[in-house]
């Protein structure tokens, strides 16, 4: 049964409900907390045994053709359909160019 992710509405590219947005959402170079997996159990179970679990901090480096995270000192990829499917709370936005 495949789950459909929350509705996140985003205002100025930026999600208007700063508590929950998925990963594909946040700017590169934010540091988010994940708060929910909207996967599958089996892809849930290894996105786990990678390091991307609930409550981890992780930074989105990267936001191109994939999802570069960087987590537990590494980086992983990520498909743009899989972040989507990441829910997460940021902790901080990248700088803002001045």
């Amino acid at each position: 049964m495949n789950k459909v992710p929350p509705i996140c509405h985003l205002f100025a590219g930026q999600c208007a409900q700063p508590e929950r947005c998925p990963l594909s959402a946040v700017k590169a170079g934010s540091i988010v907390c994940i708060k929910q997996l909207d996967t599958s159990p089996d892809v849930t179970h290894r996105l786990r045994e990678l390091g991307l679990r609930e409550e981890q901090r992780i930074k989105l480096v990267s936001r191109q053709s994939t999802y570069i995270c960087q987590v537990c000192n590494a980086r992983l990829g990520l498909s743009q359909q899989l972040a989507e499917n990441i829910m997460v709370e940021t902790i901080s936005a990248p700088p803002q160019a001045a």
